[in-house]
């Protein structure tokens, strides 16, 4: 028997499995990875109303400063990444804002400073399915923008440039890392390549701000210096001060 859809299920199948509209949402929706991430970002909206709670990720819309905002974490891994930008995009949403973390691919790249993404190594499992090895995976220039001026309004140190997406952590070998290191990326995670790659699809904005976790050149781990958990906490600040800027002009 020959498969009766053209694709089994979509983004807009799994919204409407948690009765999730368009207008449910608001104007940002900001995408921390882990739930931890998540509930820090919640405390500071006001009156946040919980959208749904499902296969380990929890959505709540509120507001800041005014301004209808969403909270939802997005996930930590490209795979499960995929599926909450699909859904975000499938109902509209308008300015994705992803907070993730990072290895920095530059010795004078401290732990505890911020990158922007403004291009992406795709080293991922997920876009292949998606684009093919021409496309060019890019970050929204004005959104990008807003929050680099928004972190140095916080005093943050922020660095710009290619991040280098992959799911073998555990396979950041020398010979690969210093391959992608010299193709300009200067830091490398786990999700942006996803989560840009289906917004940019979407014709939705989007932008990746991460807070560096530790040094693979160097052999820096960071998971117990207070400086990564303290810019967690300012990258929070940043995309929230990057929304009120935008929401000024």
């Amino acid at each position: 028997m020959p498969m009766q859809k053209e694709i089994h299920l979509t983004g807009s199948d799994l919204a409407g499995m948690v009765q999730l509209r368009p207008q449910d949402i608001g104007k940002y929706v900001i995408m921390p990875g882990t739930p931890d991430r998540l509930e820090a970002l919640v405390k500071k909206i006001q009156n946040p109303l919980k959208n749904f709670s499902f296969m380990e990720h929890t959505m709540y819309t509120g507001e800041y400063d005014g301004v209808r905002i969403t909270a939802m974490n997005g996930g930590m891994f490209s795979a499960n990444t995929a599926i909450t930008t699909e859904i975000v995009c499938s109902i509209q949403g308008e300015n994705l804002i992803r907070l993730g973390s990072c290895g920095a691919l530059r010795e004078d790249i401290k732990v505890g400073n911020l990158i922007l993404a403004t291009a992406s190594i795709r080293g991922d499992g997920v876009t292949p399915y998606y684009v093919d090895s021409s496309f060019e995976t890019a970050p929204d220039p004005a959104l990008t923008e807003a929050l680099e001026k928004a972190a140095e309004k916080v005093g943050a140190t922020v660095h710009k440039g290619k991040v280098w997406s992959t799911d073998a952590l555990l396979r950041e070998t020398k010979e690969l890392v210093e391959e992608k290191a010299a193709a300009g990326a200067i830091a490398v995670d786990m999700v942006s390549s996803t989560f840009l790659t289906i917004a940019q699809l979407n014709k939705a904005k989007a932008a990746s701000i991460l807070a560096v976790s530790d040094n693979v050149m160097t052999g820096e781990m960071g998971f117990t210096n207070p400086a990564y958990y303290i810019s967690e906490t300012t990258m929070i600040n940043v995309a929230l001060e990057a929304i009120k800027q935008l929401e000024k002009k």
